[in-house]
């Protein structure tokens, strides 16, 4: 962008500030933030993006813009890898590049809930964009709740028109292929290349793990790398040349629009993660993603509805997104979740003997910028709850730095996390009936160890979801969820390491 087009955007930005500011002196919802944007800004527009090589990388730039308010250019920067020669797989490449943009847009969609969304980067058909809709719609969940936003639907909160003026790139629908062949699942054969999203949490270690058990060549894949995410990696044994490194950089003005009172909230960014590995897997000729998310993200956050914090992680996402690739995206990679059929509990049980990671495994939200547990957040005390079957308190307290469960001011937090209260923190944590079996094998061991109950669970003992958890018992060790896409080799191998005798053995 020039310097004379920035600087009329900036002027535009300006404006729209100040007219905002003028707008509200009073405080407004929301709900009525989202109808008078819709109003004043009627249409988002997909313009177009950019690849060009740069050096060793791939730089992709995405040209997005809501008219008579900002431009934005986000990037991503991939490592160039095998140089395809062959058309098609160029086409693939560059149809996967064309979506990606079309889930990084919702990011900036938000900021107005524009109802017109024109695309103009790519073709889509009638098919891709209701699968588009429904993603964004869904992915939005939280956004909507949390902002208050009552009156967004399925079949209004968003039109979405094509507008291609040239057909050279455009992604164009294949048909769908025959049930036998959709519902084929490849066998993998031992030392075949897979890639490994890491978040740095103990997820994404289990399946390192796992596929080293397997034998599989293992890249890790990372965006935008920070030391858990490479400790992790190197805990696993990935040297440089097993590492694929990948930049993603938000455009400004769309920060500077949120801090400004334009809307804001949860993305489904485990969508960004399916369609970039996917981007990344073909720039490697690499068949096979395994991502890391177990069957308890499929479980809402607010009892009783739809929203999930978790939907882009939960196993209809995965299968729609499988579905997807395999129809408009052919040649892609084979994506699945390798602890798709496990519980958290099962997950916990089989990290806590991955001592390798203990020191370095990060999952605060709260932390993530400095790299540590905050100790006072919901996933801090998700995490512990959910090892501590497993573990003695003396490495919980190592890990976290405190004993969580001595920390009073964090019971709401556990009225949460066992259903007490009907709506879960905003975070990628457990089922509720996980926490209660993991609290109750917890406190059920203190007391026959002679040991008091910290504050916590103390506490927690005297509540009717204790009592629940008693007369169930140990309901996950058995565990193994039949929805899932992971290959037949991978999946015995999970019956093997992670279910039955082999979880309730962990149990301290």
């Amino acid at each position: 962008m020039g310097a004379k087009t920035r600087e009329r955007m900036t002027e535009k930005m300006e404006n729209a500030s100040e007219k905002y500011r003028r707008v509200t002196e009073k405080t407004e919802s929301g709900s009525e933030k989202y109808r008078r944007f819709r109003k004043e800004y009627p249409v988002f527009i997909y313009h177009s993006y950019q690849v060009e090589e740069a050096g060793e990388e791939l730089k992709v730039s995405y040209f997005f813009e809501i008219p008579g308010l900002a431009e934005f250019h986000p990037t991503w920067r991939f490592p160039k890898g095998t140089q395809h020669k062959t058309t098609d797989r160029k086409k693939l490449l560059m149809n996967i590049l064309f979506s990606l943009g079309m889930v990084e847009l919702v990011s900036y969609w938000k900021i107005t809930c524009s109802p017109h969304v024109i695309v103009k980067a790519g073709n889509l058909c009638a098919e891709q964009i209701e699968w588009w809709k429904n993603l964004y719609y869904h992915g939005l969940g939280e956004f909507f709740y949390v902002n208050g936003i009552d009156e967004a639907r399925m079949e209004n909160f968003m039109e979405m028109l094509v507008d291609v003026p040239e057909a050279d790139f455009a992604l164009a629908a294949a048909p769908m292929p025959e049930a036998s062949e959709a519902d084929f699942t490849p066998v993998p054969k031992e030392g075949c290349r897979v890639l490994v999203p890491i978040g740095g949490g103990k997820d994404s270690a289990v399946t390192l793990e796992l596929l080293k058990e397997a034998k599989a060549d293992i890249l890790g894949y990372m965006i935008n790398p920070r030391g858990a995410t490479t400790e992790t990696a190197k805990a696993a044994g990935l040297e440089q040349g097993k590492l694929v490194s990948v930049y993603r950089t938000l455009d400004k003005a769309m920060l500077d629009l949120n801090q400004k009172g334009f809307l804001n909230g949860h993305t489904p960014f485990s969508a960004i993660v399916a369609f970039s590995s996917l981007a990344a897997a073909a720039l490697d000729e690499i068949f096979y993603i395994a991502l890391s998310n177990e069957s308890s993200a499929n479980e809402s956050t607010i009892q009783g509805s739809t929203v999930n914090h978790q939907y882009s992680k939960s196993f209809r996402f995965e299968k729609d997104f499988h579905d997807y690739a395999r129809r408009y995206l052919p040649g892609s990679a084979y994506y699945f979740s390798m602890l798709r059929p496990l519980s958290e509990f099962q997950i916990a049980g089989y990290f806590s003997t991955c001592r390798a990671y203990h020191p370095i495994f990060r999952s605060c939200n709260v932390g993530s910028k400095t790299d540590v547990w905050c100790g006072h957040c919901p996933k801090c005390l998700f995490v512990a709850a959910i090892l501590s079957p497993f573990l003695p308190q003396e490495e919980l307290t190592a890990i976290f730095g405190k004993n969580i469960f001595e920390d009073v001011s964090l019971w709401e937090t556990l009225e949460q996390l066992t259903g007490i209260q009907e709506e879960k923190p905003f975070e990628c944590v457990g089922s509720r009936r996980e926490v209660n079996t993991a609290l109750l094998l917890t406190a059920e061991r203190l007391e026959k160890e002679g040991k008091p109950l910290p504050a916590l669970l103390a506490a927690y003992r005297k509540t009717p979801q204790y009592k629940a958890a008693q007369q169930l018992g140990d309901i996950f060790s058995d565990y193994f969820d039949e929805e899932n896409l992971v290959p037949a080799p991978w999946k015995k191998l999970i019956r093997k390491r992670c279910c039955g005798e082999a979880a309730k053995g962990r149990i301290r």
